[in-house]
């Protein structure tokens, strides 16, 4: 058994001498050290020795295979030191060629005119609350003074996934949901995605941001509305904006109104954005309709509020001058760059 194992080391020798990579030298240590390898054949015909021999030819069978160990992680190191000088030899860098500019990104416009938005109403005191895009029609429209028959609905345009769920058409349910489970006084703004099924074109989408305010407590009136918004035009577009409120009609609040403000391109003279009428359409607003604060859970004989809404891809194109929505949505490069 002596010279089996010493014929096994030298077989070895010879086959590890022409190893040049790391597949062959695996497959060497295979042959020899697995469990089907040469030194476990010698170790399984062991029991044909005598007791006092077997732990003779134990001792060395597990040298020769400490040795044969030891030159096979050798090889190991010489072969990926090799393999590193082979990549440092083919993978030159020239360090006097100039650099390439990391690319830097941006917020998008929507996210720096929501951000300073939310943070004009945080500095007046108001909260920002969430609510879930896919609604109960009970939210969305019941709970707004829209009932099932309602005309108003026809206007909506909804993307409805049963008869009793739908895709918000605009985030006045989370005002609901707030005077459910908040009690007044409620100071509070509700921004997000809405959903209509309109066709995209240069001034609608099928998916847009609003953001709608709503502030509850005794003793509010329309008064406070109008400072309200008057305080959060100048803010976002500067102290020269002038302010007008023109009658019209919600089914969610009575007396209903729109804000229009001086055209911000022209200030108010007369140009293609504000149509040369020198105002811009911008604010829905109104007193809470005393069916909406019931629906709430809120007595209208103890507290009154007001609420309003606008567009977010409506003022940001205004802000920037952008003329075609759609731009907000495609992640064109050239036009985001603009922004950083």
């Amino acid at each position: 058994m002596r010279n089996q194992i010493e014929s096994i080391k030298q077989d070895f020798l010879a086959k590890i001498a022409e190893v040049s990579n790391m597949e062959e030298i695996e497959k060497l240590r295979v042959d020899f050290l697995g469990k089907k390898g040469a030194f476990t054949q010698v170790l399984r015909s062991m029991g044909a020795l005598s007791p006092e021999e077997r732990p003779l030819m134990g001792k060395l069978v597990n040298d020769a295979k400490e040795e044969l160990e030891s030159r096979i992680e050798a090889l190991k190191g010489e072969l990926k030191n090799k393999e590193r000088e082979r990549k440092l030899a083919s993978e030159v860098v020239d360090i006097t060629l100039p650099g390439k500019r990391p690319v830097i990104g941006g917020n998008h416009p929507l996210s720096l005119t929501l951000n300073e938005i939310e943070k004009i109403f945080l500095e007046m005191g108001f909260t920002i609350e969430e609510g879930p895009e896919v609604e109960l029609d009970y939210y969305n429209f019941e709970t707004l003074n829209i009932p099932k028959d309602h005309p108003a609905r026809g206007e909506q345009d909804t993307f409805y996934i049963n008869d009793n769920v739908v895709l918000r058409t605009q985030t006045s349910p989370v005002q609901i949901r707030t005077m459910e489970t908040q009690k007044p006084p409620i100071k509070m703004i509700s921004p997000g995605k809405v959903y209509r099924s309109d066709d995209l074109d240069a001034t609608h989408s099928p998916i847009f941001y609003q953001i709608e305010g709503l502030v509850i407590d005794k003793g509010i009136t329309f008064a406070d509305l109008k400072g309200t918004l008057e305080q959060f035009i100048k803010k976002l577009y500067g102290e020269g904006i002038n302010t007008k409120f023109r009658p019209h009609h919600f089914p969610f609040t009575e007396p209903s109104a729109e804000m229009d403000a001086t055209c911000f391109v022209c200030g108010g003279e007369g140009c293609r954005v504000c149509k040369g009428e020198g105002w811009i359409e911008v604010v829905g607003c109104g007193m809470v309709h005393p069916d909406v604060l019931r629906s709430g859970g809120i007595d209208p004989e103890v507290y009154s509020g007001f609420a309003f809404g606008f567009g977010l891809d409506r003022l940001v194109m205004l802000k920037y001058g952008i003329d075609d929505i759609r731009l907000l949505y495609e992640s064109d490069m050239r036009f985001l760059k603009q922004f950083r």
